[in-house]
C-alpha cells in the first residue's frame, strides 16, 4: 500500500490519547442526544407498535452496516424486522415491502441519492416512514412521518470526515428504539430465549429439570430400614454419588452421599450394622421437576452440593440431577 508520506514513528502515548479523545467525543455526542430526546421518538415507537407487518430497516454505507445491526436487535427483542439495501430496493427489492410494514430509514445527511430515488414510491404506497437522520431539514426528514434526530456536533475522527460519532449515535438510538419497544410489549426473558434457542441464554431459560434429570430405574432410592451395605450397592449401581431415602409414599426424607460415607468411616462407623435411617442426612435438598435447570444450578452453588433430588408437585421422588447432568446439557 502506497503512502504520500512516511508516517511518524509510533508513539504509544499519542495512540492512547487519540483513543481517549475519540471515546470522549462519542460519549459527549450520546449525552447531547439523550438530553434532547423529544416526543417524536415516542411517536416513532407508537408507529412501530401499530405496525401489523415488519420494520424494514434501510441505510447506505456505514449507515447500512448500522441498519443491519438494528434490524437484528429489533428482531431478537420481539419486533419483526429485516434489512433492505436502498440501492437494491430501486431494482426490485421494494417488492419485499408491504403496506402493513413500517420503514426505518437511516442516513446522517438525509440526502442519499438511493433514498431520494425510492421516497416517492414509498409515499405512494402509504407506508409509514421513520427517518433516523442528522439533518432535520433534509429531503429524507421532509418525507418522513416521524423524525428521530441523530445530529452530532462533530465526528470522533480528527479530520471530521470518517463516520464515527454519527454512526455511534445511530446505533445507540436504534438500541433505544428496540428497548422502548421491548418494554412497551412486556417482553420477558423467556421471550428472548425463544429467539435464541441455540445460545447459552436460551438453554438457561428453556431447559427444565425434567428435560435432563435421571429417571427410574436410574434414580438411587432406598427405604429407611435398608441396611448400609445394600444402600452402598444401590449407590454404586446408579452412579449418582448419593441415594435418596424415601418413606412409604415415595417422599424423600433423607439423603446419603459419598461425602457422608467418608465422614462415617472417619468416625469409626460400621456399614455392616448401620441402617439408612440412622446414618442419612434428613431434610434433603429437592427441586421440582418443572423448575428451570438454571435454578438447579443456582441451588447447588448456594448450598455447595453436587446433586439434587427431583420431586413432583406432591413431593414424591421422580428423578435426580447432578452437576455433570447440567454440564452435559450446557446449562453450566
Amino acid at each position: 500500500m502506497s503512502h504520500l508520506h512516511e508516517p511518524p514513528p509510533f508513539d504509544a502515548q499519542r495512540a492512547l490519547n487519540a483513543a481517549k479523545e475519540a471515546m470522549r467525543v462519542e460519549a459527549s455526542a450520546l449525552n447531547a442526544i439523550n438530553a434532547r430526546l423529544e416526543p417524536t421518538f415516542a411517536h416513532a415507537v407508537q408507529a412501530v407498535l401499530a405496525c401489523t407487518g415488519r420494520v424494514v430497516v434501510m441505510g447506505m454505507g456505514k449507515s447500512g452496516h448500522v441498519g443491519n445491526k438494528i434490524a437484528a436487535t429489533l428482531a431478537s427483542t420481539g419486533t419483526p424486522a429485516f434489512f433492505v439495501h436502498p440501492a437494491e430496493a430501486s431494482h426490485g427489492d421494494l417488492g419485499m415491502i408491504t403496506p402493513n410494514d413500517v420503514i426505518l430509514a437511516i442516513s446522517n445527511s438525509g440526502e442519499s441519492d438511493e433514498f431520494n430515488a425510492i421516497l416517492p414510491v414509498i409515499k405512494r404506497m402509504g407506508i409509514p416512514l421513520i427517518a433516523l437522520t442528522g439533518r432535520a431539514d433534509s429531503s429524507l426528514a421532509r418525507h418522513a412521518d416521524h423524525v428521530i434526530n441523530s445530529q452530532v456536533d462533530k465526528e470522533a475522527c480528527p479530520l471530521n470526515l470518517a463516520p464515527t460519532a454519527s454512526t455511534t449515535a445511530q446505533m445507540a438510538l436504534g438500541d433505544a428504539l428496540a428497548i422502548a419497544l421491548l418494554d412497551a410489549r412486556g417482553f420477558k426473558p423467556a421471550d428472548f430465549a425463544r429467539s435464541h434457542p441455540g445460545g447459552a441464554l436460551g438453554r438457561k431459560l428453556l431447559t427444565h429439570v425434567r428435560d435432563i434429570m435421571r429417571r427410574d430405574p436410574h434414580v438411587p432410592a432406598v427405604k429407611p430400614t435398608t441396611k448400609g451395605l445394600e444402600m452402598m450397592q444401590e449407590m454404586g449401581d446408579k452412579g449418582l454419588g448419593a441415594t435418596a431415602i424415601t418413606d412409604a409414599n415415595g417422599i424423600p426424607i433423607g439423603i446419603f452421599t459419598d461425602g457422608d460415607l467418608r465422614r462415617l468411616i472417619a468416625q469409626g462407623g460400621d456399614l455392616r450394622v448401620a441402617v439408612a435411617q440412622d446414618i442419612m442426612r434428613p431434610n434433603p435438598r429437592t427441586i421440582n421437576q418443572q423448575a428451570l435447570a438454571a435454578e438447579a444450578a443456582d441451588l447447588m452453588e448456594t448450598h455447595a452440593v453436587t446433586s439434587l433430588l427431583v420431586v413432583d408437585d406432591t413431593g414424591r421422588l421422580v428423578g435426580a440431577i447432578n452437576s455433570n447432568d447440567l454440564m452435559r446439557a450446557k446449562v453450566i
